[in-house]
């Protein structure tokens, strides 16, 4: 399916998904669809036999919510350069960072703030039209954090697209660039000059258990 081609209900969801990349998280906060094994789907099913599954008979007002759904996360995205610009400006906005601990302490934007339960239980108090500017690694989580505050009533949150490894690229190289690769099955952060070094045979690497 074309990005331009027209959603229907044969649409399988592995082509709604190419398009409309926000349709699963939208789909699974409205539907339930797609969370977990009961309530998922295969890549070729298509929209109208997911629907059929969970009894939803309208299949029109799902298709209008999913390109709704696209449409509002390209509304609360703002790039790496205009986030430096808003930090700078009279009325900055407060930077959130949503990734792990771990990550905080390898790389981290200055003036934001890790997100914690605690301070997450405490925006929910702030004004809603609070600015507020959420990131991530590459963009994914903070999306769906300025999603949910969104969908709570606020009105002026953002996610930085490409999170901060784009801000390395693009604002501040000083702030170190890293991945989280797989490794049994756990999640292991290693720096990209070490991920780098050990692609070149060098035995000094840094590793981030």
């Amino acid at each position: 399916m074309q990005a331009t081609a027209k959603l229907t209900t044969r649409s399988t969801m592995q082509e709604i998904l190419a398009v409309y990349p926000s349709a699963q998280r939208a789909l699974f906060s409205r539907y339930h669809i797609g969370g977990c094994n009961s309530c998922g789907y295969e890549p070729g099913d298509n929209l109208e036999k997911v629907a059929s599954s969970h009894n939803i008979n309208d299949l029109d007002e799902v298709i209008a919510f999913i390109e709704q759904a696209e449409h509002a996360d390209r509304h609360i995205q703002i790039s790496p350069g205009e986030v430096e610009a808003a930090l700078q400006s009279n009325i900055p906005p407060r930077l959130i960072d949503v990734r792990t601990s771990k990550e905080w302490e390898l790389a981290r934007i200055q003036g934001a703030t890790l997100n914690t339960e605690d301070l997450a239980q405490e925006m929910m108090r702030w004004p809603k039209d609070t600015p507020i500017v959420f990131y991530c690694h590459f963009g994914q989580r903070s999306l769906d954090a300025a999603s949910y505050f969104a969908g709570h009533g606020f009105s002026n949150v953002r996610t930085m697209t490409g999170g901060i490894d784009a801000w390395s690229l693009s604002v501040d190289p000083s702030v170190p660039r890293y991945e989280v690769p797989r490794s049994d099955g756990k999640a292991m952060l290693r720096t990209l000059r070490s991920v780098v070094s050990k692609a070149s045979g060098c035995q000094n690497q840094e590793t981030v258990q």
